[in-house]
């Protein structure tokens, strides 16, 4: 079953957004390799000086074709309730992430393509040509979810600028290292920096999303600034954030995840309620301030847009294509 109707639009019932008391009331802590604590911090989190982008990309123009029927999440859940673990575990990590310096930020592309760049990302922006909204859904494997409005650039726009050969196959991302601001860096036992991995017809798909910004802002760096992956189809744990380093490789990156728990944290982590968690049923999702659970969809809603991409590994992947 899938959500696309017409023109690219996510269709799913709205739900009533609840007080904040009363959401906070139904969160259970997750005591897991991938999980912290699950608590809304209840402020508002952007910070000022994210990074400097031309403020005029803000806000962006709205991608009518990207449209979720569905109440988009508060702004305040959405940047305040999320994982990065250079961070620490807990939800709250906003004040944390705030030691992160984002201007100025490079970007280095490179590995199997004809054009090469080591580029900041007020240019990358420019060689782009600006960046429009995108409403989607975001599907945590800690079955959580929420809708978003992101800012940025389809991913494929990338692979036009540099032009990957015939010999790439993957992509491979990799985030910052600093551990003198990110402490949950200085933990020997994360095989950091943070990387993920994905496969170049992934990348070409036109859902695969470039983010710098979140609600017609630029993004705050607890959710990732100043540029993340959004894969709307797969769990959030794929969706890396603050990028330094894409790498177009012939050979099927291993993700940070991937490294520690493979039976639960896979390469490819398409969401899939048929398929558990081998700690919990991915069968249904919380979203962030919304009274009680809903059914999780396949692919997250948008089938009709990327299981064609898995058809011809089905048969030896089988529930390897959902963890």
């Amino acid at each position: 079953m899938s959500f696309i109707i017409k023109n690219k639009i996510w269709d799913i019932k709205n739900y009533l957004v609840t007080d904040e008391k009363t959401f906070n009331s139904r969160r259970k802590i997750l005591k897991t390799l991938a999980t912290g604590s699950l608590f809304y911090g209840g402020l508002s989190t952007f910070t000022k000086n994210s990074f400097s982008q031309t403020i005029s990309y803000y806000p962006p123009k709205v991608n009518s074709l990207y449209k979720v029927k569905r109440a988009v999440t508060k702004e305040g859940l959405a940047t305040s309730y999320t994982n990065f673990y250079e961070f620490g575990s807990s939800k709250n990590i906003w004040r944390r992430a705030a030691k992160l310096k984002v201007s100025p930020w490079n970007i280095t592309i490179d590995g199997l393509v004809k054009k090469p760049l080591n580029i900041d990302i007020d240019d990358l922006l420019k060689k782009i040509g600006g960046i429009e909204e995108r409403a989607y859904r975001f599907r945590c494997v800690e079955a959580w979810s929420m809708t978003v409005p992101w800012g940025g650039f389809a991913l494929n726009k990338i692979l036009s600028l540099v032009e990957p050969t015939s010999e790439a196959k993957f992509l491979k991302f990799e985030t910052f290292f600093d551990p003198e601001i990110a402490p949950g860096q200085k933990q020997k036992w994360y095989p950091w920096p943070f990387q993920e991995g994905m496969t170049i017809d992934e990348a070409k798909n036109d859902l695969s999303f470039i983010a710098t910004g979140i609600y017609g802002k630029k993004l705050p760096k607890q959710n990732g600034a100043p540029l993340r992956l959004v894969l709307p189809w797969k769990y959030g744990f794929k969706s890396i954030k603050s990028i330094v380093k894409i790498s177009f490789v012939k050979e099927k990156p291993i993700g940070l995840w991937e490294k520690l728990a493979p039976a639960e944290y896979g390469f490819w982590a398409n969401v899939n309620p048929k398929v558990p968690h081998p700690r919990w049923s991915q069968s249904t999702e919380q979203q962030l301030g919304v009274e009680g659970r809903i059914p999780t969809i396949i692919y997250n809603g948008y089938g009709s847009e990327v299981s064609s991409l898995y058809k011809d590994l089905e048969k030896n992947l089988k529930n390897n294509l959902y963890i």
